[in-house]
């Protein structure tokens, strides 16, 4: 008997209590898609750039309507390059950028700042206009603000801050809020669909020609790897950093009329970047009950070089090997495609439903 090999599935579909009762009444539909979240990871944005051109290429525009576009670090990047031209071209665009950045060894912050700068303008080119008023999509940059010796620019002060920030965080995640504020950087005069921000001081700042850039860089302004901004118009004053820092895969209040759809790196929505090792430490299902949540499956990322997404231990782990780096990665980012084909794929044939868990 000849024997029958299938293909591992490459996604994992899991959805909150609401958007679960949803999906099971309406199925999965692009018109009820009305808020997409971006995470930080860095480079594993390289590893599900297939599953975004499907969703923003494809699945999304079947559908027009006005969308919000929340996205922390890599995930405002992302956002940037999708309403900032042809979304299949940008993403595509920022995964070649991303690849061809090379920090050797001893890089300063500085130098890694103004490089990461460089990639942005090469990204944007001049079509700031085009994100700052796009028809679809509202964009919606997540930043922190430093507080106490998270405010210092590196040195032993900064690294005191950030132990200050790990140990007050195993206690109570609420606890950082004494070194670091939420900023929410959109344009607009219509609210977010978020119900109230109690968790941690939170600033809205308005999205503006003057500011987006400085914006798009602070949200993925690492402390130690990158400077913070100090330069950031409409502002309150102060050293803006890294929004994953605090909302590492955003776990906010969404109140959304249909559904929240993440594409997402894991099958877990971790709260902050400190909250990576502490395994009890999860996504409120309250805030989650909307979410439709996409990500490559365990099978999908066994099937990988290194078995993982790219993310930001290759550079050390092909260091002085930048050649073999990017060949990774782009061997990654081809592999991603599968994550959009199956995603369409179950889409239109409704199969989506045999694999649906709880989130």
């Amino acid at each position: 008997m000849v024997a029958i090999h299938t293909r591992e599935p490459a996604l994992t579909l899991r959805a909150g209590s609401e958007a679960l009762t949803h999906l099971r009444e309406h199925g999965l539909r692009a018109a009820d898609v009305d808020i997409i979240p971006g995470a930080a990871g860095g480079p594993k944005a390289l590893g599900i750039s297939g599953l975004d051109q499907a969703v923003f290429g494809d699945f999304l525009p079947s559908a027009p309507r006005r969308r919000t576009l929340i996205g922390a670090s890599i995930g405002s990047w992302r956002f940037a390059a999708v309403t900032s031209q042809q979304p299949v071209t940008g993403l595509q665009r920022l995964a070649e950028l991303y690849t061809c950045q090379r920090f050797p060894k001893g890089i300063s912050p500085r130098e890694v700042s103004h490089r990461c700068a460089q990639m942005l303008t090469e990204l944007l080119e001049d079509r700031d206009q085009a994100i700052l008023h796009h028809p679809a999509y509202r964009l919606v940059v997540v930043v922190i603000r430093s507080r106490g010796l998270m405010a210092r620019n590196g040195g032993l002060g900064l690294g005191l801050g950030l132990a200050g920030v790990i140990g007050t965080n195993l206690l109570s995640r609420r606890a950082t809020g004494a070194f670091m504020e939420r900023g929410l950087v959109y344009g607009g005069e219509a609210p977010l669909p978020l119900g109230p921000l109690n968790d941690f001081t939170s600033h809205h700042i308005p999205l503006r020609a003057d500011n987006l850039r400085a914006a798009l860089l602070a949200s993925a302004a690492i402390p130690m790897v990158l400077e913070g901004v100090t330069d950031f118009p409409g502002a309150p004053d102060g050293v803006y950093r890294d929004g994953g820092m605090l909302d590492y895969h955003l776990d906010l209040p969404y109140q959304s009329d249909g559904l929240v759809l993440y594409p997402h790196f894991t099958d877990r929505v971790i709260p902050g970047w400190f909250d990576k090792p502490l395994r009890w430490r999860n996504g409120d299902p309250r805030r989650l009950r909307r979410m439709l949540l996409v990500a490559p499956s365990q099978a999908y990322l066994d099937s990988l070089p290194h078995g993982k997404l790219p993310d930001r231990s290759d550079f050390k782990r092909y260091l002085d090997d930048d050649a073999g780096r990017e060949a990774y990665w782009r061997r990654a980012v081809a592999e991603s495609r599968r994550l959009g084909d199956e995603f369409l794929e179950l889409q239109h044939s409704g199969k989506w439903r045999e694999r649906l868990q709880p989130l």
